[in-house]
């Protein structure tokens, strides 16, 4: 919500226009173009990258949820088709961002990997990712041989085991 790719200068204004109808502070960033990534982690492990296609535009609302507005949608590819070395390179940025975060148990990292020299940048923690069994981190940890009911099992057990701070 709220989100705009601006490629022209003369889209600034209507953007910023549209997204302050959602909040009073906007936050302008540079645009990254790459691959649009998302790593689970679980106990201190990183799961399986997961590759997030959206068959139209950019993974916005619309494609995230389609069956809420008829949109567009999104395809999940796990494991993601890169290198090995790719792949372990972006599961290192999310677990150190985890890790800085604090996060303990579960969680989900999203990463964009730049296109034109492969770098990973973090785009957000999410310190209670999606649990359905369609969510993301469950996907990445079906591949890793965890069905969701043992998954769902797991973070429980962690949970409980976890000191309270």
């Amino acid at each position: 919500m709220g989100v705009h790719i601006v490629r022209r200068q003369e889209d600034v204004l209507p953007a910023m226009k549209e997204a302050v109808t959602h909040g009073t502070t906007v936050l302008v960033e540079e645009f990254i173009q790459g691959k649009e990534l998302t790593v689970g982690i679980l106990d201190g492990k990183a799961l399986p990258v997961i590759h997030i296609c959206p068959r139209s535009g950019f993974y916005d609302l619309s494609n995230k949820y389609p069956w809420m507005n008829m949109g567009g949608g999104t395809d999940y590819i796990c494991p993601a088709d890169l290198p090995e070395e790719t792949a372990a390179k972006v599961q290192e940025a999310a677990l150190k961002a985890y890790k800085a975060a604090g996060v303990e148990v579960y969680g989900r990292v999203d990463v964009l990997l730049r296109e034109e020299d492969g770098a990973p940048f973090v785009l957000e923690i999410n310190t209670i990712p999606g649990m359905t069994p369609s969510s993301l981190l469950p996907k990445a940890a079906a591949a890793s041989g965890w069905p969701y009911e043992d998954l769902c099992e797991k973070i429980a057990e962690l949970s409980l085991a976890t000191p309270r701070k």
